[in-house]
């Protein structure tokens, strides 16, 4: 547990939220994905990093927001949190000229930083309490956040959408009907949670984060006292337990439940902590680096992401 003292904590809070950020995309060698050794051609490691720091305001606002909802100065559905998504994406875009790095990261992490200035406001938290409040948050949300969504997507411009019929931003109809029918982001992301995994953990509780992903992410600290390594094998962990949604949308399920049994393989092989898993982890990067960056397990990332917010608001340190 962690104690964050009213308004003296947000700070400290939004800190998490960025070095989680930071770290996840430091991670080496995270197959398939930017990291600090890699590239991609139009997006690189030095975007992300600008990512981290300009959204910084945005999670600073989010937990300022969660201090009033902590203390009952607002409702549960007047958060704004689809505002705080949208504003965090177009402060992405102002820093960093490398296309769509963190959507899927800002729409895991911006419930969280909610939830933590909730929760904070009684001093010392558990984990269950921030689970808690995070599904207070996710669970209440209105027409205008969705549409505030929307505008995110439209801003971002995510790859992989492939023909999801809700995420047609382009289609004025939508919008019509989310207003009229008072449509939640809970609403749109339980259609979307069949093939989409951020989605699924709004939907879930954040089922993959901390059923999955926070209890190894521990357990490999405690094992091997080193960040990288417990971060890349959190990855291949849940890579090889949750196909990439962003994989299958792009080539397809079978596809994706092949990335899953190579990575489950490097992890059964010992990961980075000996010349095997060392070797087929180079293989396994390499092999998901193709052009079009069809095999870019670029959810994995995000969901990683979430996973060490978690982590770094409970103490850890690197």
């Amino acid at each position: 547990m962690k104690a964050f003292l009213t308004e003296k904590g947000i700070d400290e809070i939004a800190g998490c939220l960025q070095l989680a950020m930071l770290l996840e995309v430091s991670a080496y060698p995270k197959p398939g994905n930017v990291h600090r050794a890699a590239d991609f051609e139009e997006t690189r490691y030095e975007h992300f990093l600008a990512s981290a720091i300009g959204v910084g305001p945005d999670f600073r606002e989010a937990v300022g927001r969660g201090l009033l909802l902590g203390s009952e100065r607002i409702q549960r559905n007047q958060v704004g949190i689809g505002a705080l998504i949208r504003d965090a994406v177009v402060d992405v875009a102002k820093w960093q000229h490398g296309g769509n790095t963190s959507l899927g990261s800002i729409v895991l992490l911006m419930p969280i930083a909610v939830a933590a200035g909730s929760v904070s406001r009684k001093g010392m938290f558990t984990i269950d309490d921030l689970r808690t409040s995070i599904k207070t948050v996710t669970d209440n949300t209105a027409s205008e956040d969705t549409l505030a969504l929307y505008e995110s997507i439209e801003i971002a411009k995510p790859g992989g959408l492939g023909d999801a019929p809700l995420f047609d931003v382009n289609k004025p109809e939508t919008k019509d009907i989310i207003t009229s029918q008072n449509v939640t982001i809970l609403d749109v992301f339980k259609v979307a949670s069949t093939y989409d995994s951020v989605a699924s953990e709004w939907v879930n509780n954040y089922h993959i984060t901390f059923d999955v992903g926070y209890p190894y992410f521990n357990e490999q600290m405690g094992r091997f006292k080193d960040i990288n390594v417990a971060t890349v094998h959190t990855f291949l962990k849940i890579l090889s337990e949750v196909p990439d949604t962003l994989i299958a949308r792009k080539v397809g399920e079978e596809k994706a439940k092949e990335v899953s049994l190579q990575a489950n393989r490097v992890l059964r092989n010992g990961g980075l902590v000996n010349t095997e898993g060392k070797k087929m982890l180079g293989e396994f990067d390499s092999s998901l680096r193709t052009p079009n960056h069809k095999f870019n397990p670029g959810t994995t990332a995000d969901l990683v992401t979430a996973v060490l917010a978690v982590a770094l608001l409970m103490g850890m340190r690197p």
